[in-house]
């Protein structure tokens, strides 16, 4: 089954004492070793400038699992209108480190990249051909950084793209977790933007780096739940009644969710507003996807701006 909880197997080796000696040890989701966060007003001042605003066209690599998937970089890249490039490498579940590591297995690797804008990550980050790098970590968000190191994966991937090609942009995918989480799916997104995102991958990653750069954030959880709760005051907008009508599954995008999260890319990436863009979209493989109708992508646009000029890390100017 295609599924961002996929659980690497070499944690089933960990015996529950040693398990939770571990993380004791580790300081909770803490991995050993780890850099300590950089602090929080030296973080907030990377972002006081707006990112460059990008001339024309972008060129963009996606690195990521299925909650990038094909179609949403497809939607995007019909947003972006003509000129717009991009190519990836994906998994099922994946990590930010099994991407860098040679040694660890992708899990769904020749499906998810069995199309024409498959290219290896490594040689496509290395050659420094794209402006705008697309990075996102596997979700349980908790389970990554604990086992898989993501600051650190994150600190690599913007280091070989900066040493590429100094001009390029990083930017950090938000994403979101199961809507059947026992915390609650709106509180997981009220909180984990700064307690894990920020917090544990961004601060961490940052301190690392000798760039003196920030890596920007497509909060796409953001949007999910200022946009859940939209919908939700409005008793239903076009044919969306609750926030699950934008999932396929308990994890998963249908066409209405990859539309709002290829808006809120568009936003970030291009600097500009997503308001009276096109609805109805092609899927990747040419078919037609569902289209959310005028008053939902209406409202699905104006919220992608609302939060992406009202959160500097987004590097889009602020309102």
């Amino acid at each position: 089954m295609k599924t961002v909880f996929q659980v690497h197997t070499r944690l089933r080796r960990f015996a529950p004492a040693a398990l939770l000696l571990f993380l004791t040890a580790c300081g909770g989701l803490t991995r050993c070793g780890s850099a300590e966060p950089m602090d929080e007003a030296e973080f907030d001042a990377l972002y006081t400038d707006p990112a460059s605003v990008p001339v024309g066209a972008r060129d963009v690599f996606h690195i990521g699992h299925s909650l990038v998937g094909r179609d949403m970089p497809a939607m995007l890249a019909q947003l972006a209108g003509t000129g717009h490039r991009y190519e990836s490498q994906l998994g099922w579940g994946t990590p930010l480190k099994a991407h860098w590591e040679p040694d660890e297995p992708i899990n769904g690797f020749e499906t998810e990249n069995d199309h024409p804008r498959y290219r290896d990550a490594k040689e496509a980050v290395s050659s420094g051909d794209y402006d705008a790098l697309v990075l996102t970590e596997m979700v349980e968000i908790r389970s990554a950084i604990q086992y898989f190191d993501s600051a650190e994966y994150l600190y690599e991937w913007a280091q070989a793209g900066w040493s590429a090609n100094p001009d390029l942009n990083v930017y950090l995918y938000e994403t979101w977790h199961e809507l059947t989480d026992k915390e609650g799916w709106m509180k997981r997104l009220d909180l984990d933007l700064d307690r894990y995102w920020e917090g544990e991958i961004l601060r961490r990653a940052l301190t690392r780096s000798d760039a003196g750069r920030p890596i920007y954030v497509i909060p796409a959880g953001q949007v999910m739940a200022k946009f859940a709760r939209e919908v939700e005051q409005r008793g239903g907008v076009g044919p969306i009644e609750t926030h699950s009508d934008l999932f396929s599954d308990n994890i998963h995008f249908n066409d209405l969710g990859a539309y709002l999260v290829a808006l809120t890319h568009y936003a970030v990436l291009y600097q500009k507003s997503p308001v009276g863009l096109p609805h109805a979209l092609m899927r990747a493989d040419g078919t037609a996807a569902e289209d959310p109708g005028a008053e939902a992508a209406q409202l699905m646009q104006k919220t992608v701006w609302d939060v992406v000029t009202t959160y500097p890390k987004t590097g889009v100017p602020q309102k």
